[in-house]
């Protein structure tokens, strides 16, 4: 690690990402394992409603965001960000008295409503001349988080619920009382622009990048239709045990984040980002193919580890192509107005999934989600990144 790495990776910095540690930990328990299990095992739930409950976390998640953003160009982050947790704190408390579809899916909601001020922190802190590098750093955090998250929450659910919310519920306050340890300071920089401009340069901005729009909604659409019905699919379609589930929650997850830093300096060495996103959404789209096609657990594990350096190798190369688009001065609401556009396809994917599960079956939604990543490939094949390249270099000057 070069020493400018050593001097971002510190401090408040790693404080930051303890936090982050946690957070992604106790997130992906609640939304990859406890909605969709105890939802449908405990509850006796519908996958719509599960879907429901999953979408309500994602569209307070993504609707705030663009308001967080501005609040921590104008505010501490230290207050924003406990602020988020305490909400956090009260939904996963909540999610234990949700015996009804209504609160199963107001807790789920009051969830999401914590979650977004943290990772608008992470991207307002990550230098422009290290950026996929940097961005590598935080999503292996993220990814290791939120892959361990459901992996003990599936174990733990089995041995005991209360002792499952538990856990949960004292991770969520441990968050909390790091965030006291946070700076005072303000997310903002000199010289601020005024409200106005800083919407007039983020059209513009935006107006260069309409092309990407439609992929930017699309591929969260496809990932996020699969979370209600994973664990259902692996029980009933794959016939997989707990245990196998695990292992391949586990592989798929080790490879991601294994793969993330490398992924991110090749990405930031060869300067060009096209063909980590044509190819691994393309392995995206073959190995949902693959899964929907019900092979046995070895080939399941072949498929999760494909899966894995898929994503490692899109989420850096996806992530340093929109930073161009955040305007100097204005980081905060910058990340804050793009993760919301990315958040439409999370907001309206669970729905879709959940429903199109209990209309046509759990294959069915794997068959569209691959058919959505085939497509946005070959939109990415298609898409003219010598004038998006150009832009992007003049926006980093």
């Amino acid at each position: 690690m070069h020493t400018d790495q050593k001097s971002w990776f510190s401090g408040e910095m790693r404080l930051i990402s303890v936090i982050l540690f946690i957070v992604e930990f106790v997130r992906g328990a609640v939304l990859i394992s406890l909605l969709p299990i105890y939802g449908a095992k405990t509850l006796g739930l519908p996958p719509d409603v599960i879907g429901t409950a999953i979408s309500a976390h994602y569209i307070t998640d993504t609707m705030l965001k663009m308001a967080i953003g501005y609040l921590l160009d104008r505010f501490s982050v230290r207050l924003v960000v406990q602020t988020g947790l305490v909400l956090s704190l009260a939904g996963v408390y909540l999610l234990q008295f949700a015996d009804l579809p209504w609160m199963f899916i107001g807790a789920a909601a009051l969830y999401g409503i914590g979650m977004s001020p943290l990772w608008i922190v992470c991207l307002t802190k990550v230098s422009e001349d290290k950026r996929a590098t940097q961005m590598g750093y935080l999503y292996t955090i993220w990814m290791v988080g939120l892959g361990s998250g459901p992996i003990v929450c599936n174990i733990l659910l089995d041995m005991s619920v209360s002792f499952t919310y538990l856990l949960l519920v004292s991770l969520s306050v441990l968050a909390c009382l790091l965030s006291f340890f946070m700076s005072k300071e303000k997310a903002t920089t000199p010289n601020r622009l005024p409200m106005r401009q800083q919407f007039i340069i983020l059209k513009e901005r935006l107006r260069h990048m309409k092309l990407l729009l439609p992929g930017m909604i699309l591929q969260t659409t496809g990932v996020s239709m699969l979370v209600p019905i994973l664990p259902s699919f692996a029980d009933k379609e794959l016939g997989l045990s707990g245990t196998q589930y695990s292992i391949l929650l586990t592989a798929g997850g080790l490879c991601a984040a294994a793969g993330l830093i490398p992924m991110g300096k090749l990405s930031d060495k060869l300067g060009g980002k096209k063909w980590f996103l044509v190819v691994g959404f393309a392995i995206f789209a073959v190995a949902l193919c693959l899964l929907a096609s019900r092979f046995t657990f070895w080939y399941c594990l072949l498929i999760a580890i494909a899966l894995g350096l898929s994503y490692a190798a899109i989420l850096p190369a996806w992530n340093a192509l929109l930073a161009a688009y955040v305007p100097p001065k204005q980081e905060g609401l910058g990340w804050g107005i793009l993760s919301t556009i990315e958040g439409v396809g999370v907001m309206i994917g669970p729905i879709a999934g959940g429903f199109i599960a209990a209309w046509h079956g759990e294959i069915s939604v794997f068959w569209i989600s691959a058919v959505l990543f085939g497509l946005i490939s070959i939109f990415y094949l298609w898409f003219p990144f010598r004038a998006f390249g150009t832009s992007e270099e003049a926006t980093m000057k």
